[in-house]
């Protein structure tokens, strides 16, 4: 078949329809025209009527007048609607051919050197006399109505009459033509272009949300509860932010210390007027003011359970109790309070200037209580529910909904469909290196990558946490490699694009807060490396039918 670009042009009149049609009824197979060729060069921009590629001949650039053209001895007219007006076929045919070869002979796919190249004119609708010639443009360099049903012989004849010492268009020279005309170092479809297109969206959506934060300006006692996605992080900054930019003493406290390093990174870019006094976690509080460290948190019996849960926040208590005055807070805001244990809120009211009118600012999702304490604030507060999910795609958010506890709103972009990957708990760990391969593949970066577990840690999150957390927590940032975690200690972080592996090997009495954690950790792209059954178990039929299982 002809190999034509475009499949089927948009030409402009009739003239460039019929020598378009009568290329297409003569070309052989193999044989390439390309319709409206443009071609810029450091002089102007040129467009070539059409491009022939003829395998064993060259390539000829074609330019078409249509209607009627005359020669008057001096200049080129065509009749047009204003009156005859001067035209230059001959030298735009000549200049477009040596922009467009110079521009093919430059790129570094072309292996093939100067070929044989020329250029013609065409008037579909005029007839020249067997004598015609000019000095620029002999007889046999015009295609004339007469010539239209020999058009290819004549360009061929063209190409193979030249006496210059060049090689014909090879064989494969058709196909590397156009892959030359096709461009090169092409910004392709970008996964990443597609997430940061989706995060300024998102953040903008977010942004509005800060509405809130002017509705309840003058409420000292607040719960923000929302899912996953609706932005509840952000809120709980920008209320710190507010509170210390009037003056306040403000404490932004979390639980968890990935969360609380993403927070002392995102406070410490802000001028220090709008920076918080403190910024980190719970127990680090307690540290500040001279508790002492305590047992290793991640072994969970009852004496560690004891010492962080009740022992510490007693000894925090008496301390805060203690305090001077300018080292009390005006305000305390934290962010995924339902991980708080009941004992924690003490030395949290306790170290308030005023404890009457002190504010305390609570953001929780009890959707992703996934530890073992049922804490609440000892203390009224006016509760208000985010009901909209901003941050996560839509596709990975309607995955999530039947684990949210709430409806939501789905306002985040459109991205790919969730990817279940079928596998036995004990492979999917292995399962899910697998797919961090493929996503890397497919044009995703490590720092926009997270590989995170329900189970046992994966092999390179041990060996990172072998060298303390704050180097652990530093790997988040490090743009050179993804990011291995576990949902417990990834929860109010998030990635673009994140690989779950479910590996558990029995049902837990939080798994499904696990599974909502870990299913709502990815903005863009999300794959899930797991046992269908276990979705069934832990997530219900909803969810297992949203997952295609």
């Amino acid at each position: 078949m002809v190999i034509r670009i475009p499949e089927n042009p948009r030409l402009v009149n009739g003239s460039e329809e019929s020598v378009w049609n009568a290329l297409l009824g003569q070309l052989g197979d193999g044989d390439l025209v390309v319709a409206n060729q443009r071609v810029t060069d450091r002089l102007k921009d040129h467009e070539i009527d059409f491009v022939v590629a003829l395998e064993g001949y060259g390539i000829v650039c074609l330019e078409v007048k249509g209607g009627q053209i005359w020669h008057d001895g001096s200049d080129w007219y065509q009749e047009q609607r204003k009156g005859p007006t001067v035209i230059h076929p001959v030298r735009q045919a000549r200049d477009a051919l040596y922009a467009l070869r110079s521009y093919v002979e430059a790129d570094p796919r072309w292996s093939h050197g100067r070929l044989r190249w020329d250029h013609v004119v065409v008037f579909p609708n005029t007839e020249l006399t067997d004598d015609f010639a000019l000095p620029e443009c002999p007889r046999w360099k015009v295609i004339d109505r007469t010539d239209l049903d020999d058009v290819v012989s004549r360009l061929q004849k063209v190409l193979s009459g030249q006496q210059l010492d060049r090689p014909a268009l090879p064989e494969y020279g058709v196909d590397q033509l156009t892959t030359v005309l096709s461009g090169r170092g092409l910004p392709q479809r970008d996964v990443v272009a597609r997430a940061i297109a989706h995060e300024d969206a998102a953040d903008a959506l977010t942004a509005q949300q800060s509405a809130i934060l002017d509705a309840i300006r003058l409420l000292h006692r607040v719960e923000v509860r929302g899912g996953a996605g609706s932005g509840k992080t952000f809120l709980a900054v920008e209320k710190a932010r507010r509170l210390a930019k009037q003056g306040q003493r403000v404490a932004l406290i979390c639980y968890s210390h990935g969360l609380a390093s993403y927070l002392e990174r995102l406070t410490a870019t802000w001028s220090r007027k709008e920076r918080p006094a403190y910024v980190g976690e719970f127990h680090a509080l307690g540290q500040l003011w001279g508790a002492p460290e305590g047992p290793d948190e991640s072994i969970r019996n009852t004496d560690t359970v004891q010492f962080w849960e009740h022992d510490l926040p007693r000894h925090m208590a008496e301390l805060a109790s203690e305090l001077p005055l300018r080292d009390r807070f005006d305000a305390v805001v934290v962010d995924e309070a339902q991980d708080f244990a009941d004992d924690w809120w003490g030395p949290l009211l306790a170290a308030l200037r005023d404890d009457e009118a002190g504010g305390i600012y609570v953001f929780s999702d009890e959707g992703q209580r996934v530890f073992d304490r049922q804490g609440v604030p000892p203390i009224q507060l006016v509760p208000l529910v985010l009901d909209h999910n901003l941050r996560n795609t839509r596709q990975i958010a309607d995955s999530f909904t039947p684990l949210v506890g709430q409806r939501m709103r789905l306002l985040g972009g459109e991205g790919p469909d969730v990817l279940f990957v079928p596998c036995a708990a004990e492979d999917a760990l292995t399962i899910a290196d697998d797919q961090i391969d493929s996503l890397m593949d497919e044009g995703w970066r490590p720092e926009d990558l997270a590989l995170l577990a329900t189970g046992s840690r994966h092999p390179e999150q041990v060996s990172r946490q072998t060298e303390g957390n704050a180097a652990y927590w530093d790997s988040f940032w490090d743009t050179e490699q993804v990011f291995y975690g576990h949902v417990l200690g990834f929860k109010g972080l998030e990635r673009r694009a994140v690989v779950l592996a479910l590996n558990e090997k029995v049902v837990q009495e939080r798994s499904r807060e696990r599974l909502y954690v870990g299913l709502s950790r990815a903005r863009d792209q999300l794959v899930v490396c797991g046992d269908p059954d276990f979705i069934r178990d832990v997530g219900g039929a909803e969810l297992a039918k949203r997952m295609g299982i």
